[in-house]
């Protein structure tokens, strides 16, 4: 007999355990660890144990996310009434740096912007048809752990350093800039990241930007 079909029968027949409640009583099954045997009551004690170590470990997990989501809440928070307090396009693009350096920790932080004629600060210096055209294609941010088409330049120096990427368009009804943001940690920024938060920023962003690019 195979020993799926006791298990079958064992399914098909609960009774089995009330009629042979001695028998199973005195029964002794190997120990998970090895070792020794143990009877059948001492196993199912080790095998809740397990689980519940199992359980308490999942459990902590989504507490360590909820707090790590409360604090993005917090931070975007911050950030948001930081945007609705700028009086100018000047603050504006103060603000977004400040509070992706300082608050997010994000080393890196670029801003361009087109659809303009300006070109008195660096957000507005001309930015490459590749650029454009990549910020254009994203219907949502885009994290990643390379480089995409040529923004390298836009980080400077620090290009060779950087090993991880995000990238979040500025739109309204068409695309207006792109917010690229990188960092030294490779794990900082990676393609499977969920990006709710950098697409909430980004609204933020383009809402705060918009009041003084007309």
């Amino acid at each position: 007999m195979r020993p799926e079909d006791v298990a079958a029968y064992l399914k098909e027949h609960p009774e089995f355990f009330e009629q042979y409640a001695e028998m199973i009583a005195d029964m002794n099954i190997p120990h998970p660890h090895g070792g020794r045997s143990i009877p059948i009551s001492e196993r199912q004690i080790l095998s809740l144990r397990e689980r519940s170590k199992q359980l308490e470990g999942k459990l902590r997990e989504i507490i360590q996310f909820g707090e790590e989501n409360d604090a993005i809440g917090e931070k975007m928070h911050r950030a948001t009434l930081a945007l609705m307090g700028a009086r100018d396009l000047a603050s504006v693009i103060n603000v977004t740096h400040y509070h992706l350096r300082e608050d997010f920790a994000v080393p890196h932080v670029v801003l361009r912007l087109w659809h303009t004629n300006r070109q008195d600060t660096p957000e507005f210096a001309p930015a490459s048809d590749a650029t454009r055209a990549f910020a254009e294609s994203l219907a949502h941010p885009l994290c990643s752990a390379h480089v995409m088409v040529d923004t390298a330049s836009l980080f400077g120096g620090a290009a060779p350093l950087l090993k991880s990427y995000a990238y979040v368009p500025l739109r309204s009804t068409e695309c207006f800039g792109l917010l690229a943001l990188a960092s030294e940690d490779q794990h900082r920024f990676y393609p499977e990241m969920g990006t709710l938060f950098l697409s909430r920023l980004g609204d933020m962003i383009d809402a705060a930007l918009l009041r003084y690019l007309g």
